[in-house]
């Protein structure tokens, strides 16, 4: 059924009548010297941060370097959002089926043909990352493909053709590859590119001038991506050939145009008010189990606090976006480095100045992997790599730079006091991923590693940086 839109979206998101409590001075002075601090502490290079409490905006703000040519960040810079932009792709979808040109339960081969398990997806499967399709960037960098151009089309020939991982709708498992097979299925119902129709339906509507395609995104007038080894220095970072986020993650924008998206959600402005339920709405598995996914979506509690969340992860760029509707408020931080934890912390702490403290959780699960984990991470204390345990990707990713960089950041720090699991083994992309936390006296660091299933699996990736 067609339904007509609610129009004039931007009177919609006027402040509402209760009056929105800006910013004490204690709060302002917390945030700045967290939001300084963090950067300080974590060598992230700039973060933009908005707040919005009561529905209205109350912090739009910038801290950093920018960029080599742009010494100090600025609030009207777009910062690269990725996988915060999937719930814009779902909510097109969402549209779309408004408009009647298709429903959510259709399947997929109905659309594109040649896709694996098409017959079976139904394309709210794909939004919910309950599809079975695999993941074609689960890493936490950049592999060997990403250096050449892409088409949407280029990465489902690869990934959307293999076998499906699980059957539709038995698992929950992340999967950018369902996003790019949702875009194209977009692009062909509308008539129109995937960012044309956003640009029509949402971002225009709703002021959110400064939004563009990621890939439009980059050179001298815009923020620059960093990273580093280990604890090495900062560098810049080579960003992706064109076209490899796409659907899943192509979006630019400033922290203050994802706080306006933010604002209409708390007010169920501009969009019908069953698309952003439908959105924030867990998607169930085969068996009646509840993800904490809906369609673009995190759904999760926070001390007793409902969150909508989503975290978004670039070639040197990190994102989180949280909203809080109970509490009508929200909180985005957006930084140009993909090492570290700075984003997250942030965000946390922003939270916990803005609302309520939240209780620290603290995570104890059964050991996995850390035999071969501690031994790779030993090797590159010692500068000798056994590349026999690695995949091609992570001997890819493990260049003589990156190898000098871990032994001469990680040797001088001397043997670990501990080396322990950091949260459940999780499956995505084809690979387990596992956490790890290493303790030395006075400092803490963070190891992310994937590696293929089975007992001798070759390491996909292997991370790491200063703790959260």
């Amino acid at each position: 059924m067609i339904r007509t839109l609610i129009a004039f979206g931007a009177l919609l998101l006027a402040p509402l009548p209760a009056v929105a409590q800006p910013l004490t001075p204690t709060e302002a002075a917390a945030i700045d010297k967290l939001v300084t601090t963090t950067l300080a502490e974590t060598a992230v290079p700039s973060a933009q941060i908005a707040v919005v409490r009561d529905g209205t905006i109350i912090l739009s703000k910038a801290y950093g370097k920018a960029s080599e040519t742009i010494p100090a960040s600025l609030a009207n810079l777009p910062y690269q959002i990725a996988s915060n932009s999937k719930q814009f792709t779902a909510m097109a979808m969402l549209l779309l089926e408004d408009e009647g040109k298709l429903s959510l339960d259709d399947k997929v081969s109905k659309y594109l043909p040649g896709i694996s398990g098409g017959d079976g997806i139904a394309l709210r499967q794909l939004l919910s990352h309950t599809s079975g399709l695999q993941d074609y960037w689960p890493q936490d960098y950049s592999f060997e493909a990403m250096s050449r151009p892409v088409t949407p089309q280029g990465i489902l020939d690869i990934w959307a053709k293999k076998p499906l991982d699980f059957q539709p709708g038995d698992q929950w498992q992340y999967s950018n590859t369902g996003f790019v097979v949702a875009g194209l299925i977009i692009e062909k119902v509308s008539g129109e590119p995937l960012m044309d129709y956003l640009q029509r339906r949402i971002f225009r509507p709703l002021g959110m001038a400064s939004v563009r395609s990621q890939d439009d995104s980059i050179g001298a007038a815009f923020p620059q991506g960093y990273g580093r080894y280990a604890l090495g220095p900062v560098r810049p970072v080579t960003p992706a050939a064109r076209g490899w986020l796409y659907a899943a993650g192509e979006l630019s924008m400033t922290a203050g145009d994802l706080a306006k998206w933010n604002i209409a959600r708390l007010n169920r402005a501009l969009l019908p008010a069953d698309d952003w339920e439908a959105q924030e709405k867990p998607a169930l598995l085969n068996n009646g189990t509840a993800t904490n996914y809906g369609l673009g979506v995190f759904i999760r509690d926070s001390n007793g606090r409902r969150v909508i969340n989503h975290s978004g992860e670039s070639v040197g760029f990190l994102s989180v976006n949280n909203v809080y509707p109970k509490e009508k408020a929200a909180v985005v931080v957006l930084t140009n480095s993909w090492s570290g934890p700075a984003y997250g912390n942030i965000a946390r702490g922003i939270a916990n100045i803005i609302l309520p403290p939240a209780k620290a959780a603290a995570d104890s699960q059964a050991e996995a992997a850390a035999k071969r984990a501690r031994l790779v991470f030993d090797q590159l204390r010692s500068g000798k790599l056994d590349r026999s345990l690695l995949t091609k990707n992570a001997n890819y990713y493990f260049t003589e730079q990156a190898l000098a960089d871990f032994q001469s950041s990680l040797a001088p720090l001397g043997e670990p006091t501990s080396f322990e699991l950091d949260g459940p083994p999780v499956l995505r992309g084809g690979f387990v991923i596992q956490g790890y936390v290493i303790k030395y006296p006075g400092r803490t660091l963070d190891l992310s590693t994937f590696y293929e299933p089975g007992p001798n699996g070759r390491i996909e990736q292997f991370l790491v940086g200063p703790a959260a």
